[in-house]
């Protein structure tokens, strides 16, 4: 079986884990740190970014395919664009000195929307095989 709407919206995301792997990759270096952050702030909101993003991405991915799989087809791009929409704003939004930002709400709730959408999908499609 081929996922081609889980596919268009696994490319932009996989493009954004790399950026988010790479600042955390290239700031350990320059602060010669291997694991954890050793109490440097910046080093820690970067690993936070990346690792929200890990936390969310790889489950909606798989959930999205589950749901294209079943027939979901159009409604899966609701989902894949708010993911995308979600995952892209988070780390902008998420600020060491600031628990409410603009862009941290967007990328939750985007994430939320994502999420409980595809949920649906996937209880509405298997409901009918």
């Amino acid at each position: 079986m081929v996922f081609q709407i889980t596919a268009l919206y696994a490319l932009p995301l996989a493009l954004l884990g790399l950026v988010l792997w790479f600042r955390v990759t290239i700031m350990r270096s320059n602060l010669n740190v291997s694991i954890g952050e050793k109490g440097d702030q910046n080093l820690l909101l970067k690993i936070r970014q990346h690792a929200n993003f890990i936390e969310w991405v790889p489950l909606m991915l798989v959930l999205m395919m589950i749901a294209e799989g079943n027939g979901a087809g159009a409604w899966v791009h609701i989902s894949g664009a708010f993911i995308v929409i979600g995952r892209f704003a988070h780390p902008f939004g998420l600020k060491i000195d600031k628990a409410s930002h603009p862009l941290r709400y967007v990328g939750n709730i985007s994430s939320l929307i994502a999420l409980l959408n595809v949920m649906i999908c996937i209880i509405i499609t298997s409901a009918k095989l």
